[in-house]
């Protein structure tokens, strides 16, 4: 029996195509969540890698053992198996250790985690990340915010293997395949529910990420989905099913319904990347067993650095399509400390493109050099089909067509009803087209007549209004296409909207007071002369009657006076938020005492979003004693630009209706049965898969073989041990090779027929292929075609029928299982043992041999 599968699921920038998956061999649940995600993701068997001889637990390894058993085995598992030029993506299945530490250092806990350092290679901490903050020299990720393809835009070097890592773990195997089973769920399903931004106001040490809200929520508003907010509740379990959640908090109340598919959702807090130890912090597992597909955690003490920890324009990313581990990567500026956790390839704003292959029927038989057509269709206009690749067998065989922005194709831009163009240049890529479009725009004539400045982000090209009197509904953007003088226009760059998007952020302005003193006098005061919008003078003033009071109790009674102002609650007005002072307990005895710094740091925002919102102007005073930063008169406009108006244009390019033909030369493979896999990508950095398969034959000469299972089926017990006989129509055989998970599992020599006996545990729970490979003396080869069987574990229970006649007994059996028989002459009598019977295949039989008996009750059970 030959079975083939064909995924026609599409996938954005990756799929099981471009990913390896590592499996501990010496855990079975390794074993099992690697087979099982491999079904669910369509990763062809030898994209699998088996880890052998690990046995040192799921914590903690050395450097270099790190190399000897994962690095120097991927590599070399790529380059003898041709898979160098299409793997993006690692994936590490359970029970493999996710801290690495370099023994070869005199730092102390010189930790990295094990996705980062196979990300981009391990970053040696300069000192104790337990007793000093710092960054690591050479940690800066190239990728980070570039919104570029992964292959075109590595971490490092270009010519470093670089894979976006992620591990699948948890703590039981239920959990983490229900991981695969949301990723794989929610993929291009374009979820509703809200990400949330946890502002966090309990915990200052850690809700460093607040101060990027505003631009993340601006651009995913662009985008028009997902719905996302800032909110000042630390546990997102009050806010329903939630998409995402970014938040800074020590522990965070979670349950295990608190996050929709396809959700990423972290916690900046030291530790939350100890996955198997006990930290007193929540960490990312805790997120995935909330329902969360993705989450981040830091294997050591990370200090106070959010770049060492997702941005939330992650969510932006998402919304562009981007995989998950794609979004991730792209956030993080500084990974090497981070475990990157969940399931790599789901992607629920992707937008596929449709196709199929014409006139090419199922195991259609093909010799010499044939003719093959496909067609794909883009979803939309502003997401063509750029370029298409040939798969053999899940091995990346050719290039078929990779369409550029055509050379003297125009874009067209008017901005606020100025118009300019651009015309394609010869040999562009989407990027040099979105850098050079952003020079244009921001030429010195153009930028005094639209007073918007433009910046290129990989394919994107950010447009922000410069203009505080003009409106983002008043500001204007329309982008056309023109085929030029070329003969075919591929160039497709469009604008998100019609015009710009404002009021989404509220201005704001960061303030440091210090006291010089140890306590306060009485008569100490601080003073706030606000001048509204409007022109409306605000004074507020508070005494200190207090002697030797501190400066956060001062400080408070303050800011609270300007809180409770009537004419600066109204929508004109600020309050005083993000309040930190530096004696406030516990941060005094934990921190600051130390350092005797009485200092605190506090916001003003204004109360209603927008830019002109912002011009409140105010000037901050106190006694002597005060030290103010920023003096003066400031606005609340410090984060200008999250205020200005913003829109995005993007850059595509490819053909909305693909459809060509192209030659196989069908003599460069091996004679026999294949699967041939055209994809098609969106022609953005996105890079949005689609993928149609078709099993074919090939036949260019007369050698060929069959695989014969003789102890298989399609379902069979794991502790079988299972048998193939491959046979060749002639005895000119060199080389006879069996091919499963993970790649060969045995080669014979010189026999025109030869047996293969496979242990089931080896290969795990799960469904696995199997096929042959014979090679003829003269170098001929032929692939046998593939047997697709499921290995079981426990029996469910099952019907046993009865024929008439001597009873005969059968029912549908696990191949290899043992099942025992069992039968007694009447009701009221034990149950006895008659015979034990293994079947070969489904379904089970079992003949009577003694019928004195005028009845009889069976009973069929599965042997342990």
């Amino acid at each position: 029996m030959c079975i083939v599968l064909s995924w026609a699921k599409v996938f954005a920038g990756g799929s099981g195509l471009n990913i390896v998956v590592i499996a501990n061999a010496n855990s079975s649940n390794s074993l099992q969540l690697a087979n099982y995600f491999c079904e669910k993701r369509g990763v062809p068997s030898q994209n699998v890698l088996r880890l052998t001889n690990w046995t040192g637990g799921a914590v903690t390894w050395t450097r270099a053992e790190l190399d000897n058993f994962i690095r120097t085995p991927l590599n070399a598992m790529l380059a003898s198996r041709n898979l160098s030029n299409q793997i993006d993506y690692v994936l590490l299945s359970m029970d493999i250790p996710y801290r690495v530490t370099n023994t070869t250092t005199s730092v102390n806990n010189n930790f990295n985690s094990t996705t980062a350092a196979l990300y981009y290679g391990f970053k040696n901490n300069p000192s104790d990340p337990m007793s000093f903050c710092s960054l690591a020299g050479g940690s800066a990720s190239a990728y980070a915010g570039s919104e570029g393809i992964f292959r075109a835009t590595p971490p490092i070097s270009a010519t470093s293997n670089s894979w976006l890592t992620m591990m699948l773990t948890a703590s039981n195997l239920a959990q983490a395949k229900a991981i695969v089973d949301r990723g794989v769920a929610n993929d291009f399903a374009f979820p509703t529910q809200t990400v949330s931004l946890a502002e966090s106001p309990s915990d200052r040490l850690r809700n460093l990420r607040l101060y990027l809200f505003d631009d993340a929520m601006v651009d995913v508003r662009l985008r028009g989905a997902p719905a996302i907010l800032r909110t000042n509740v630390d546990s997102p379990n009050f806010l329903g099913p939630a998409l995402g959640y970014a938040g800074g908090n020590q522990t965070v109340n979670l349950n295990a319904t608190t996050f929709a598919p396809g959700a990423m959702a972290d916690n900046l807090t030291s530790f939350s990347g100890y996955l198997l130890e006990v930290s007193g912090h929540t960490d990312a597992l805790d997120f995935l067993i909330a329902g969360a597909t993705a989450s981040y955690g830091t294997v050591i003490e990370p200090c106070a650095y959010y770049a060492k920890f997702p941005s939330p324009r992650n969510y932006f990313y998402q919304s562009r399509g981007f995989s998950i581990a794609e979004c991730y990567y792209l956030s993080v500026t500084n990974p090497y400390q981070g475990i990157l956790v969940g399931e790599p390839l789901a992607a629920p704003f992707a937008l596929p493109a449709t196709g199929a292959w014409t006139g090419l029927p199922t195991d259609a038989w093909f010799s010499g050099t044939t003719n093959l057509s496909v067609n794909f269709q883009a979803p939309d206009a502003t997401r063509p089909v750029q370029r298409v690749d040939l798969f053999v067998d899940g091995v990346l065989a050719q290039t078929l067509t990779n369409i550029a922005p055509r050379q003297n194709n125009v874009i067209y831009v008017t901005v606020n009803g100025v118009p300019t163009n651009y015309s394609i240049p010869t040999s562009a890529t989407l990027q040099l087209v979105a850098s050079n479009l952003a020079v244009r725009l921001n030429g010195t004539s153009y930028t005094n007549a639209t007073k918007v400045h433009a910046a290129a982000h990989g394919d994107r090209v950010e447009l922000r209004s410069f203009d505080l009197t003009r409106a983002g509904d008043d500001t204007t953007l329309a982008v056309s296409n023109h085929i030029g003088s070329a003969t075919l226009l591929t160039t497709a760059a469009g604008a998100t909207r019609s015009n710009f998007l404002d009021h989404v952020a509220s201005g704001n302005h960061h303030y440091l007071i210090t006291n010089s003193q140890l306590t306060l006098p009485a008569g100490d005061f601080l003073k706030c002369v606000v001048i509204k919008t409007n022109g409306t003078v605000v004074t507020v003033t508070s005494t200190n009657q207090t002697p030797g009071e501190k400066l956060n109790n001062f400080a408070r009674l303050f800011f609270a006076a300007i809180n409770t102002n009537a004419q600066l609650a109204t929508a004109d007005g600020f309050s005083v938020e993000n309040i930190a002072m530096n004696e406030d307990e516990p941060y005094w005895s934990f921190i600051y005492s130390f350092s005797n710094d009485r200092s605190g740091e506090f916001d003003l925002r204004a109360r209603s979003a927008g830019w002109p919102e912002s011009q409140i102007q105010v000037a901050l005073t106190g006694s002597p004693g005060f030290t103010i930063l920023d003096a003066g008169t400031n606005r609340l406009d410090e984060n200008v630009a999250d205020l200005q108006p913003r829109n995005h244009l993007y850059v595509a390019a490819g053909l909305t209706n693909l459809a060509f033909t192209f030659a196989l030369n069908t003599t460069t493979n091996v004679d026999g049965y294949h699967e041939l896999t055209a994809v098609a990508y969106e022609g953005s950095h996105v890079r949005t898969q689609k993928r149609v398969s078709q099993s074919v034959r090939i036949a260019n000469s007369p050698l060929s073989a069959t695989l014969t299972c003789l102890l298989c089926d399609t379902n069979t017990a794991l502790e079988a041990t299972l048998q193939f006989l491959v046979t060749a129509n002639t005895n000119t055989i060199s080389r006879i090779e069996l091919f499963s998970t993970g790649g060969s599992w045995g080669v014979v020599s010189n026999l025109q027929s030869a047996p293969f006996s496979i242990a089931a545990t080896n290969l795990g729970l799960g469904l696995h292929p199997f096929y042959a490979v014979v090679m003829r003396t003269d170098g001929k080869q032929y692939r046998t075609g593939t047997k697709w069987i499921r290995l079981l574990g426990t029996e469910a229970p099952f019907l046993v029928n009865i024929a008439a006649g001597a009873p005969t007994l059968s029912w549908p059996a696990t191949a290899g299982r043992r099942y025992e028989i069992l039968s007694a002459t009447n009701v009221t009598n034990t149950l006895t043992l008659r015979d034990a019977v293994t079947p070969t295949n489904s379904p089970g039989w079992w003949s009577e041999t003694n019928t004195s008996a005028a009845e009889r009750i069976y009973r069929v059970r599965s042997a342990p």
